[in-house]
């Protein structure tokens, strides 16, 4: 299942039995950045600010004094189920006189999060992978043109006796492509090292 990013800040806001639900979600890269995030935008006001995230394999959520599993996990939930990582969202709650039970809880806080993920602007995540490679001098020109016919990012090239050691972003789904060219290329000569990936939007 390939997973998306937020391409901007959205929000959605409900009502249920008076008390007010406002979903805010954004793109964060980091655990810190999602908490720095929430210090901005919660209402020191509201009765509850209540929270989840996903950045990779990391998530945290929080019902922020509502019943516990009220909150913080419907919310991620949402974040889950519409397919989105790197995605924050806050839901903040003015409460308004009428108790709506644990199910009531669950509903608003999820709906709220899910409806606002919904209507939000997508942007898909791409896996990136890092590929080191060295090759003597003679082989060098083929490959800065696979570099180049490849899209692949050139992050680090230097040189030594034995020619030019490179590493290289790119695609993930790119890599075993670039690799098979470059073997054709220069007649197997090319040595890879070592292949890394992670998640990055494009």
């Amino acid at each position: 299942m390939s997973l998306d990013t937020l391409a901007a800040s959205a929000t959605h806001a409900i009502e249920v039995k008076r008390s007010r639900f406002l979903a805010q979600a954004a793109p964060v890269e980091s655990p810190a950045a999602a908490l720095a995030w929430l210090a901005e935008i919660a209402d020191a006001d509201a009765t509850h600010n209540c929270w989840a995230y996903r950045i990779d394999a990391e998530y945290r959520s929080s019902d922020d004094g509502e019943p516990a599993g009220t909150a913080g996990r419907p919310i991620l939930a949402a974040i889950d189920g519409q397919g989105f990582d790197r995605v924050m969202v806050v839901v903040t709650r003015w409460y308004g006189g009428t108790n709506l039970g644990a199910g009531g809880l669950v509903r608003a806080y999820g709906g709220v999060a899910a409806e606002c993920l919904r209507r939000a602007p997508r942007r898909p995540l791409i896996a990136m992978g890092v590929l080191d490679l060295a090759c003597g001098f003679a082989d060098s020109a083929e490959v800065y043109a696979a570099i180049a016919a490849f899209g692949a990012d050139k992050q680090e090239e230097r040189f030594d006796a034995e020619g030019v050691f490179f590493r290289l972003s790119m695609p993930a789904d790119r890599i075993e492509a670039l690799k098979a060219r470059l073997r054709d290329a220069t007649r197997d000569r090319v040595r890879f090292v070592a292949i890394e990936s992670s998640a990055r939007s494009r």
